[in-house]
């Protein structure tokens, strides 16, 4: 036994130097050591509740982590549900043989935002083109206190791609399609999700996504014929330079966890790529947290379900997210259970896999300080959407808006305008503002959450001598001496959003004709996850906003029609002028953008 310990203690000790005072290899080895096989595996199992069979399943199949995909929630989504949620399940796994607490992951990627009410940030592509390090650290500390007071302990954050191609339906979840604004603002969040040490409180364990590549997929090897979960083809000195370069700072940072993408490279899945799991990131790189699977995504790399599970541990996965039967072709958590101890017993997937495997989990845990505090008590929630949070929220979406487009100086709006008219639905739209990923996985339009809207903001930025008008189909608004419009995309997320045709929906482009009769000075304000094609409208309007999916501060975006702020925000992804320029690059051969990469106005 003391030989046994001594072997996996040099084992966990070659994983590398995991945040630094923050390892703890003789705890881990000495509890590694009690451990049966159905206790291991039962830690590298992840699964969401809303699929759990039984709730006596989390102490019975010994399971090490839960997870709340895009709308999962409690019943009664509010912060205290949350924790009340969090410590049944941990109960259960705290009346196991050897009382191993569990780890529960949430996709907040823009702020805490599958919980009602909370602060939501603008989205990636918008922060990108702010290009503020503070302020994006400061997001960073902001989601994890609202993660944190709903008694969770890890977010699927930063997202790390480097999009290439805007017809991605994840574009808006990559800060740009320029490594080094990647690189930089991938750290930002890191540093500001875990804080200078994990078990201090209000900091959360941070995950870097998705290693690698899942920026520059090959239209039409994706999900149904687009990009996502496609193939990528560059040279293996592309992969490094452009697409690992941020995961590399990641690690140098002390991110604790990385989950890897969907996408193949050159055709190998990379969910059951040892090469760039284990000889890259693992013993090349230095990572020494753990590695988790993105959602079923282990099912992908075989047709055979065990060979799909054997390929993808001995490629380095560490902890697998099944996550449930969530549809009728969809494997059990005791499927996987199952196959990978029979898999073990076989000697398909060696020990001393698992044994890593395990080894990496416990120390992320012993890390988070889960084995001393494994309960979470309620709060008073003060730090929940707090108004110093919006504030932040609110400089970010002013810091986020590129103005593409300023003819004739209409903006900023002029204290001599007697009426403005919004037109749109979109203006008075928290669930357009927020997009995918807010409150439920594809999002919504509506009052999905709390917030400020874009007509609420120009109603609390305006002077008191103007008339704001509202309009949802342009009608009435003749007598307006200035028209604004909002139009954009209708929220999706993932391969949901892949699109071959990035011109404004039709009803939009209606809208603006009708607008354009009126010969009224106009300015559009554009919700998108991407780049669009906005050509003739931009050509027939006098301003154009990129504002992206701001989030719940619309108001942010009043501040800067009203000169309470000047527009701040660079372009960081070029924009085309049509579909057949896409994708398209700074750096391309023939780059001939409508906007370049970096371009945007101010006053």
């Amino acid at each position: 036994m003391h030989l046994y310990i001594i072997i996996i203690s040099l084992l966990f000790f070659s994983c590398g130097n995991m945040m630094g005072k923050n390892n703890f290899k003789q705890e881990v080895s000495l509890l590694l050591s009690k451990m049966n096989l159905d206790e291991k595996i039962g830690q590298m199992t992840q699964i969401d509740p809303r699929y759990i069979e039984e709730e006596v399943d989390v102490k019975k199949y010994f399971i090490g982590s839960l997870l709340s995909g895009g709308g999962s929630h409690p019943p009664e989504n509010n912060p205290n549900a949350w924790v009340d949620m969090y410590n049944k399940y941990q109960s259960e796994a705290l009346g196991t043989r050897l009382g191993i607490p569990m780890i529960y992951g949430i996709d907040a990627v823009h702020g805490h935002n599958n919980l009602y009410g909370s602060t939501i940030f603008p989205h990636n592509i918008g922060l990108g083109c702010a290009n503020d390090f503070d302020l994006v650290k400061k997001i960073g500390e902001i989601t994890a206190r609202e993660v944190y007071e709903t008694g969770l302990d890890w977010t699927f954050s930063p997202c790390l791609a480097v999009s290439q191609d805007e017809r991605w339906g994840r574009t808006y979840e990559s800060f740009s399609e320029d490594t080094e604004i990647v690189d930089n603002l991938g750290l930002a969040l890191v540093q500001g999700l875990q804080g200078k040490s994990l078990s201090s409180k209000n900091t959360v364990l941070a995950c870097a996504k998705h290693y690698v590549g899942d920026g520059t997929t090959l239209y039409g090897t994706g999900m149904g014929g687009g990009t996502d979960r496609g193939n990528v083809l560059v040279s293996e000195e592309e992969l490094r330079e452009k697409y690992i370069k941020p995961f590399k700072t990641s690690v140098d940072e002390g991110v604790g966890s990385i989950m890897i993408s969907y996408n193949s490279w050159k055709s190998e899945r990379l969910h059951g790529h040892k090469y760039l799991i284990t000889d890259i990131l693992k013993n090349e790189l230095g990572f020494s947290g753990f590695v988790v699977s993105d959602w079923a995504a282990i099912d992908d790399v075989d047709k055979d379900y065990k060979l799909a599970i054997i390929k993808s541990i001995n490629a380095g996965i560490d902890m697998v997210m099944v996550p449930g039967k969530h549809n009728p072709n969809a494997k059990s958590y005791t499927d996987f259970i199952d196959l990978l101890k029979e898999s073990v017993e076989e000697g398909s997937v060696k020990m001393s896999r698992i044994d890593d495997a395990v080894s990496r989990i416990l120390n992320i845990k012993y890390s988070l300080g889960l084995f001393s505090n494994p309960l979470k008590n309620k709060s008073d929630n003060k730090f929940m959407s707090a108004p110093s949070s919006r504030k932040v929220a609110r400089e970010s979406v002013q810091k986020s808006l590129v103005l593409l487009k300023n003819d004739l100086k209409v903006l900023p709006i002029k204290k001599d305008i007697s009426t403005i008219a919004v037109v749109g639905t979109m203006a008075n739209d928290i669930g357009a503002q927020c997009g995918g990923w807010s409150i439920s996985w594809q999002g919504g339009l509506g009052e999905t959450t709390p917030g400020s809207t874009i007509l609420e903001g120009i109603r609390e930025m305006a002077y008191p001598s103007q008339r704001v008008l509202f309009s949802k189909n342009g009608n009435n608004v003749a007598d307006s001496d200035i028209v604004i419009v909002v139009v954009g995309e209708s929220p999706y997320s993932e391969w949901y959003g892949d699109r071959n045709d990035l011109s404004l929906s039709k009803k939009h482009q209606k809208l603006l004709n009708k607008i354009k009769k009126l010969n009224k000075p106009t300015v559009v304000i554009l919700l998108s996850g991407r780049p669009m094609i906005i050509e003739p409208f931009i050509n027939e309007v006098n301003s154009f906003i990129a504002a992206w999916l701001p989030g719940t501060e619309g108001a942010g975006i009043a501040d800067v029609l009203f000169n309470n702020v000047k527009p701040s925000g660079k372009l960081s992804m070029s924009w085309p002028r049509s579909m057949d320029q896409i994708p398209i690059n700074i750096g391309d051969k023939n780059y001939d953008p409508l906007f370049s990469f970096g371009f945007g106005l101010t006053y």
